[in-house]
């Protein structure tokens, strides 16, 4: 999990483990810290956001923004289902609102096209794809 020589307390501990219970899906810190309360931490909303900026520089989470009018959301980075720093998008469902995360070389083969041909760079971290998502398609 963190890196060797990381700082360790028992509140970033007790984070981690809240965050690792959230695999595969998306999080805002206001999440973290209502999970965390209804679980009984005492740790604070300042800590926590802290907290979740170290672990973004150590790698344990990715930090994405998907519009400027929303929190900053983050994803836990299993160490055994994603690559360190491999290019993420995500797909917004303007109904229901899921995100989804989106590991998909068609898109990294379009970002390279976009920066070979174009001389344009996609940022994966800004970047969303919005529209309807299959259930409420299906609907």
């Amino acid at each position: 999990m963190p890196e060797k020589g990381s700082y360790k307390t028992k509140q970033k501990e007790e984070l981690v483990e809240c965050i690792e219970d959230t695999r595969g899906k998306h999080f805002t810190a206001a999440d973290i810290c209502n999970k965390m309360r209804k679980n009984g931490s005492t740790i604070g909303t300042a800590t926590v956001y802290r907290q979740l900026e170290r672990l973004v520089d150590e790698g344990v989470i990715s930090k994405y923004f998907i519009d400027e009018s929303s929190s900053a959301c983050f994803e836990y980075m299993d160490p055994d289902t994603h690559q360190k720093h491999a290019p993420c998008y995500h797909c917004k469902c303007e109904k229901c609102g899921k995100l989804l995360h989106m590991d998909c070389s068609e898109i990294t083969e379009l970002n390279e096209h976009l920066k070979a041909e174009h001389g344009f760079t996609i940022d994966p971290l800004r970047t969303v794809f919005y529209g309807i998502c299959a259930e409420c398609a299906d609907k």
